[in-house]
């Protein structure tokens, strides 16, 4: 019972943030600003999730540091995802294997 007690909770709250924004703007939104604000939400939410797990994925955090910044500076550049995370994970990768 406490199980699905939990789980009913867990629905609720994670429905609520859903439901929210249906019963606030129930008009075709018109600024720009909140277009925009809405459009990035989601990649702003998922960053701050994982970015700062990037930095305790290794033993080593400046090999985990140097990654980040192999994949900053190749995605600066506008180089396709999969080369930018393939080419930080192969970093790191070769690094843990040198010591």
């Amino acid at each position: 019972m406490y199980i699905i007690i939990c789980v009913l909770i867990m629905a609720l709250i994670t429905y609520i943030p859903r439901v929210i924004p249906l019963t606030i703007f129930n008009k075709k939104i018109k600024s720009v600003f909140l277009k925009s604000l809405l459009s990035y939400m989601p990649y702003a939410v998922l960053g701050a999730m994982t970015f700062p797990s990037i930095f305790y994925s290794t033993e080593n955090i400046f090999y985990s540091i140097l990654g980040t910044l192999v994949a900053i500076i190749l995605a600066y550049f506008e180089k396709n995802l999969l080369i930018v995370a393939v080419s930080s994970v192969l970093i790191i990768y070769f690094l843990n294997i040198s010591i």
